[in-house]
């Protein structure tokens, strides 16, 4: 297993309760391209590592779905 291996997280998943499960693909291709445009960025402004650069890729994807299934979950059907 390489460093990158051990040092990187995976990647979670996109979980939007059932209402919304026809836009996940819809969303989760937008995310990709937010995420891979603000890496980019960063990498070129701050002269990132690649190491640093995928970190800071899989930091904020994990992040952004994190907070979408957290926020969408109480716009459910069962919930109201």
């Amino acid at each position: 297993m390489s460093s990158r291996d051990k040092s990187s997280a995976p990647l979670r998943s996109l979980n939007l309760p059932a209402e919304y499960e026809d836009l996940e693909g819809l969303i989760q291709a937008d995310l990709k391209a937010v995420v891979n445009v603000l890496t980019s960025r960063a990498h070129e402004r701050l002269l990132l590592t690649r190491r640093e650069h995928r970190e800071l890729q899989v930091a904020l994807w994990n992040r952004l779905t994190e907070v979408l299934g957290v926020t969408m979950e109480p716009l459910t059907a069962e919930v109201r």
